[in-house]
């Protein structure tokens, strides 16, 4: 029996609920190929469908439209259905908008079209989301989130004159700028915003879905229409008889900070340091180098709670007397509602020799460049009930949950990837060479580090994908290591202007604190060998296949070939092979946990033991007791992994790739690095 005629049969029965899921089941199936029997489904599906089904049925009204089908009766059923029933609110708020323009002195043109005639209608698919339709055109278009919080447009490319931006449409865009462009009183020059919009009619359509209102109080912008881009840019002093210039520099005050870059942490030694270097004493940026998000959040806490100890600003003052910013003290201690993101923007701004580098009479309010760091990135991973693997990270949890990350209206993410293979190399290399430096030093309370098995964890670490609701990550790149190291000028050139920030001179080197950047021993800079570092004493080639084939979506999709791997579908008993073979992480896991416990007492019946022999023997069982664990461990983890490598987050939702950062063709000094 058909989908369909099940769907069918349990409405005849009112097995409504259940007639849903199939006739859902069956639009499907038919994938276009049968208009009666979808318009049938999204019928039912609309009257008895439940929470947000009506979107299925909305999408299949849309389409059959576009497809010519019944062309009345599917926009008599979405006038019906989704226009009419918001009619009056989107007449009410077309209104208003006119009204407050008709009053706003930097818009030029007042002649508003009627509402009835409009050229686009919009049709509410969410709360947030529309569907235009083009009334000459007799077509539905895509849908629009005009508050869709990504930030599209290179806005801030040129900083010598007052940003320009043509048909701006997004509510979340236009409050961006609103909210970015510093006014013209605080930077003693105009610095108005000019929105130029191409078409008059469908700039007075959107007035039905925007929200005008924000965007007029301060007076910041300057709307065009069509031809008269041409007073671009406009002399406020000849026109409006009002100079500027007689003004002083307005310092930045610490709630005009609304926006972050969040440099992210895709897992160990992915050559995060490169970038620091790059953005380190740009103008724009309240930048410093990456701080464990540990530290982060108890210097928060100890700032907060100086600030609500102090009786009086001079207490506060003498308390944070090392911040040698007695203003930016005061503006926090007098700011009773200060939440962790004004404190951590406090915190980085007293820091001159960071900040001391922003320009202070800029057009625009510079962005938190952020890098919490974390000593390692773990994901964990199981099958749910639908047999899909989900996976957690406590440390990724701790961002999305942070209120830092919570204070910012506007997040922009980028993470640094490097081949995933010489990754893992300099992970263990680094692992290595801690244990043995704090086995050396460290005092009789002190503890070890120990190599982890840091293959599965570089497998299990998909910090590539991410659920695109998440609002943290829904504006993110990933930006490969190795494309900085070869094609500085292009890739950070698109960097650049996908963070929307001026390229300026100072990423054209590596600097710390302005100055270069210099680590002896260290290959630092634009310096290309630690792109081909393979660390063979680190890692050998089983491991790497492995890497390779559970990794396989992510090279395929971020451009890396196979070194190791040959590519070929490999079954249990493959994978079984490859786990055997495994000498070289598991004898750094021995190395590095044989120094951990060689100073671990021993105690059988009661009694210290002080043969050293015995000690010994005891020690190394405590070493194979955790090798096994690992081993058991790795196969349980392969098991999962072989299954698929689709994969879900804690809530259920499907992960996705996160997009990859291309660099700017035209600026490429060598070929793509692969």
């Amino acid at each position: 029996m058909r989908t369909v005629e099940i769907a069918r049969r349990l409405a005849q029965l009112n097995e409504t609920e259940q007639a849903c899921q199939a006739y859902i089941l069956a639009l499907h199936e038919l994938g276009g190929a049968d208009p009666d029997t979808e318009l049938e489904a999204a019928l039912y599906i609309l009257q008895f469908g439940s929470g947000e089904n009506y979107k299925i049925s909305y999408t299949v009204f849309r389409d059959l439209y576009n497809a010519g089908f019944c062309k009345e009766d599917m926009l008599q059923i979405m006038d019906g259905a989704f226009y009419t029933p918001n009619l009056k609110l989107m007449q009410t708020r077309y209104r208003k908008n006119c009204a407050l323009l008709g009053k706003y002195p930097y818009i030029f043109r007042k002649d508003f079209l009627k509402f009835e005639d409009l050229p686009i209608r919009f049709y509410p698919f969410d709360d947030n989301s529309y569907t235009p339709f083009y009334v000459e055109e007799e077509r539905f278009g895509d849908y629009i989130d005009f508050r869709e919080p990504v930030i599209k447009h290179y806005f801030f490319n040129d900083l010598e004159n007052p940003i320009l931006a043509k048909d701006v449409y997004s509510q979340y865009e236009l409050e961006y700028l609103r909210d970015n462009v510093r006014r013209s009183e605080d930077v003693a020059r105009e610095n108005h915003i000019y929105l130029h919009y191409t078409s008059w009619r469908e700039f007075c359509a959107c007035l039905a879905c925007l929200n005008i209102k924000p965007l007029l109080e301060e007076k910041k912008i300057v709307f065009l229409f069509e031809e008269e881009i041409e007073q671009y840019p406009i002399d406020f002093k000849e026109r409006f008889r009002i100079d500027y210039s007689k003004l002083n520099v307005r310092p930045l005050a610490i709630r005009e900070v609304t926006r972050m870059i969040w440099h992210g942490q895709l897992s160990s030694h992915n050559g995060g340091d490169l970038f620091n270097e790059v953005f380190d004493a740009h103008p724009n940026l309240i930048a410093m180098p990456s701080i464990l998000m540990s530290n982060i959040e108890e210097t928060i806490e100890v700032t907060r709670r100086e600030l609500e100890e102090s009786g009086s600003l001079a207490e506060a003052q003498q308390r944070l007397s090392y911040w040698n910013d007695p203003k930016l003290i005061e503006e926090l201690y007098h700011n009773r509602a200060r939440t962790d993101k004004d404190i951590l923007i406090g915190m980085y701004l007293y820091r001159k020799e960071y900040t001391g580098f922003l320009d202070p009479n800029s057009r625009i309010v510079p962005a938190l460049f952020f890098q919490p760091h974390f000593s390692n990135i773990i994901y964990s991973m199981r099958s749910d009930s639908k047999g899909r693997t989900v996976l957690y990270s406590e440390e990724y949890e701790t961002i999305r949950t942070s209120p830092v990350f919570l204070g910012f209206k506007y997040i922009k993410t980028f993470l640094p990837m490097r081949r995933p293979t010489t990754s893992h190399g300099g992970t263990v290399k680094f692992m290595d060479g801690m244990a043995a430096y704090e086995n050396e030093h460290r005092n009789e309370d002190g503890v070890t580090t120990v190599a982890t098995d840091a293959v599965s964890e570089r497998v299990m670490n998909r910090s590539f994908m991410v659920d695109k609701q998440d609002r943290i990550c829904r504006d993110s790149v990933i930006v490969r290591f190795e494309d900085g190291k070869l094609n500085p000028t292009a890739t950070f050139t698109a960097l650049a202007a996908f963070l929307d920030l001026p390229y300026t001179q100072t990423m054209t080197k590596c600097t710390d604190c302005g100055k270069e950047a210099i680590v002896p021993g260290k290959a630092t800079g634009f310096d290309p060998v630690t792109v081909y570092k393979t660390y063979d004493e680190y890692v050998n080639d089983k491991e790497r296949i492995f890497i390779e084939f559970f990794l396989r979506d992510a090279y395929q999709y971020y451009g890396y070939d196979f070194h190791y791997y040959d590519g070929k579908p490999m079954d249990k008993e493959q994978v079984d092979e490859l786990l055997k073979g495994f000498d070289t992480i598991d004898s750094y896991i021995r190395k590095t946990w044989r120094l951990a416990v060689a100073r671990t007492e021993v105690w059988q019946d009661g009694v210290l033991v002080e043969d050293e022999k015995v000690r010994d023997e005891v020690h190394e069982q405590m070493v194979d007791n955790y090798i096994q664990r690992v081993w058991e461990s790795r196969r349980k983890m392969a098991d999962v992994l072989m299954n698929d490598l689709r994969f879900v987050g804690k809530n259920g939702q499907p992960l996705h790739m996160m997009p990859l950062l291309k660099p700017s063709p035209e600026l490429l000094e060598q070929p793509l690095y692969h």
